[in-house]
């Protein structure tokens, strides 16, 4: 297994990690500052997993599948994690949870038929403010200023979530043809 997908792999087996100390306090009044400081090392391993697979040509079939569903894993279990404590609301969850079903299912079926469906670059904007917006949370700022901005990129990441999904429908939408839809 070469080096990107190990660092696939890891930010998979983080995620528990992460999800025990965003919900627990087992380390007391750390556990957020650990659970951030997990979160922020795993999604600093989605870069460089993909760069450095791109960098060394160690693109394989295994990081097209895992690192895509390793994203989602991590980033959706944040969200959810942030329901309870009233940070993120619901309705903004479901909508990201949704988008990644439509956009998962749609890459199924492109596959069936032999399509492979690059990532877009709303894609990637979309994934880098879904991972701003939890760190914001996370660190649950109480200085107004800052809560404007935390507000604010958490709009911006629903928005940039509708965005990537029309963008990719859109620019994939022959796959709905050609895939007996």
């Amino acid at each position: 297994m070469n080096l990107p997908n190990r660092l696939t792999v890891l930010r998979v087996i983080m995620i528990p990690f992460f999800v025990v100390f965003m919900l627990t306090d087992l380390a007391g009044a750390a556990s957020r500052y650990i659970a951030l400081a997990i979160f922020c090392v795993a999604s600093f391993t989605d870069f460089l997993d993909g760069y450095l697979a791109r960098r060394d040509n160690l693109v394989t079939n295994f990081g097209k599948f895992m690192d895509p569903l390793a994203d989602k894993l991590l980033v959706c279990s944040a969200m959810i994690c942030l329901i309870p404590s009233g940070k993120l609301e619901t309705w903004i969850v479901l909508v990201i949870i949704a988008r990644e079903f439509i956009i998962s299912g749609f890459r199924l079926v492109a596959s069936d038929n032999g399509i492979v469906i690059a990532a877009s670059y709303w894609g990637k904007f979309k994934t880098v403010s879904h991972m701003a917006m939890i760190i914001l949370l996370i660190l649950d700022f109480q200085n107004p200023v800052m809560q404007v901005i935390t507000e604010a990129v958490k709009w911006i990441a629903v928005i940039l979530t509708i965005v990537s999904l029309v963008d990719y429908v859109w620019k994939n939408r022959q796959v709905l043809t050609q895939g007996g839809m």
